[in-house]
C-alpha cells in the first residue's frame, strides 16, 4: 500500500498549489491513499471549515488531519460529524472519534491517527499514553500517525516509542521539511517534519512584512496568507500489506509556479 501524505496546506494559495500539483503527484507515485494536513487551509491561513474540507476531498484527499489550529474556525462537533476529518486525538475536549479513523479499502485497511505534541504547545493529553490506548483498540492493521509537534526531541521520542507498533510517524507543524526521512530499526517510517504547501516567498505561508514586524517589535499584527509560487511538500510511504512495516519513505518537494 502506497500512502501519499501532504504537509500543512496554508490558505487559499496552498489549496491552489495543491490543485496544480496533485495530478502530477498521482501520476508519478500512484498512491492508494492520500492524506492531507488541512489545519491551516482556511483562507486566512489558520483553521478549517466544511468549505475547505470539501475542496480537499474533491482534490483527492481520503483523510484530512489536524493540529493546534484545528478548532480556530469550527467547534469540536465538526470532527464528531466528519469521520475522515481529524483533529488531534489527544485534544482535551476530543474523543477517539475526532482523531482516529479507519479507511476500508477492501483487501486492506489503514488506520490514520492525528496527534499533537505537548512541548511548547498548549497543554493537552499526553500523546504517549493516548497512543497506548489507541493501540489497544486498533490491532492487526497498518497505522499512520501524523504527529503535529513543535519539538524535534518529542517527535523523535514518540517515533522510537512507536517503532514496530505503527507503520509511520510523520511530523508536521513547523512547515519546514526536514532531511531525516528513514525507516526506524523495527520497521516504522519516520520524518521529523513533512514540510508544508504554501508560497515560497513567505514566512511559513504568511506575508513577510507582518511577520518581521512581530518578531522585531514583539507586537500584535494581522497575518495575511502569502500568494504566488511555492512548494508542495510531503512524503510517499510504501507499506507492506502483510507485515504492516514500512518498505520505503521518500520526500515530496514539488515547485509550483
Amino acid at each position: 500500500m502506497k500512502v501519499l501524505f501532504i504537509g500543512d496546506v496554508v490558505g487559499e494559495n496552498g489549496l491552489d498549489l495543491l490543485h496544480k500539483a496533485l495530478p502530477k503527484l498521482k501520476s508519478e507515485h500512484k498512491p492508494d491513499v492520500i492524506i492531507v494536513n488541512g489545519e491551516n487551509s482556511h483562507k486566512y491561513g489558520t483553521g478549517i471549515t466544511e468549505k475547505e474540507a470539501r475542496e480537499l476531498f474533491s482534490l483527492g484527499a481520503d483523510v484530512i488531519t489536524g493540529g493546534n489550529h484545528s478548532l480556530r474556525k469550527c467547534d469540536i462537533d465538526f470532527y464528531e460529524k466528519n469521520e475522515f476529518v481529524l483533529c488531534p486525538a489527544n485534544f482535551n475536549m476530543a474523543n477517539e472519534k475526532c482523531g482516529v479513523c479507519v479507511l476500508d479499502m477492501g483487501k486492506y485497511s489503514l488506520c490514520v491517527v492525528s496527534l499533537i505534541g505537548t512541548v511548547f504547545l498548549d497543554a493537552n493529553r499526553n500523546p504517549f499514553f493516548e497512543m497506548d490506548n489507541i493501540l489497544k483498540k486498533y490491532k492487526n492493521m497498518p497505522i499512520f500517525v501524523d504527529f503535529h509537534a513543535e519539538a524535534t526531541s518529542e517527535k523523535y521520542a514518540l517515533g522510537f516509542y512507536l517503532d514496530g507498533k505503527v507503520s509511520a510517524v510523520v511530523g508536521t507543524h513547523t512547515h519546514i521539511q526536514t532531511n531525516d526521512e528513514h525507516i526506524l530499526p523495527n520497521g516504522t517510517a519516520y520524518i521529523t517534519d513533512a514540510g508544508s504547501t504554501c508560497a515560497l516567498d513567505s514566512v511559513l505561508g504568511m506575508k513577510k512584512e507582518p511577520c518581521i514586524t512581530k518578531q522585531k517589535y514583539l507586537c500584535p499584527v494581522k497575518f495575511e496568507v502569502a500568494k504566488g509560487a511555492g512548494n508542495v511538500c510531503g512524503v510517499v510511504i510504501d507499506i507492506d500489506n502483510t507485515t504492516h512495516k514500512a518498505l520505503s519513505i521518500d520526500k515530496v518537494n514539488l515547485k509550483i509556479n
